[in-house]
């Protein structure tokens, strides 16, 4: 990982073996930065009970809040495909892109100028620092993919987890039909 942006706008998949892990089981990750300081991502397929107006109250939107994962979750990100509305963005990759303007968002909400489907809120973040995901990808924790998802940010994510698995093939099938806690079984 000593390459700048190797994985950058690519996917973690978690792997089967880490169902214990409360934080990343079932998860795909989105990953908006990977340097050699460390790695950045979004955990894209779980939402909280949170809506937007719940969070901010002088935003009067009621789109879906996700869990972005462990890391600061008394912060909200969010990621978009709209730069030309909300200035000083950051392109992730493939016309995803990352923050801007807070206030002219704010607004852009307010007068119902954007769709759900442009955007997506997170509480927290995922990160690893130097050499932290390169260790876990060593000891198969995770599988890389390429983001294939014409609509990433529009996708329903009950089944994101479910069919990268099942894309998968071979070993993995068993696990995408599996209940979440087997021991429920």
């Amino acid at each position: 990982m000593s390459v700048k942006n190797l994985l950058k706008g690519k996917l973690l998949i978690s792997e089967p073996s880490i169902l214990n892990d409360k934080s990343f089981n079932r998860s795909v990750i989105y990953l908006t930065e990977d340097n050699i300081d460390g790695s950045v991502g979004f955990i894209i397929n779980k939402t909280t009970d949170f809506v937007l107006k719940d969070l901010i109250p002088n935003i009067n939107c009621d789109f879906k809040v996700y869990n972005g994962g462990p890391v600061e979750q008394e912060n909200l990100y969010f990621i978009h495909k709209i730069p030309e509305l909300i200035p000083n963005s950051i392109e992730i990759s493939n016309g995803i892109f990352w923050g801007g303007d807070f206030e002219v968002l704010t607004s852009l909400l307010n007068e119902g100028k954007i769709n759900q489907s442009d955007i997506r809120f997170f509480l927290g973040y995922s990160g690893w620092t130097e050499n932290q995901l390169k260790e876990e990808l060593s000891e198969s924790n995770w599988v890389v993919t390429d983001n294939k998802y014409p609509d990433l940010l529009g996708l329903e994510s009950d089944n994101i987890w479910k069919n990268q698995i099942l894309k998968l093939g071979g070993e993995y099938q068993i696990w995408a039909n599996a209940p979440k806690n087997p021991s429920l079984n």
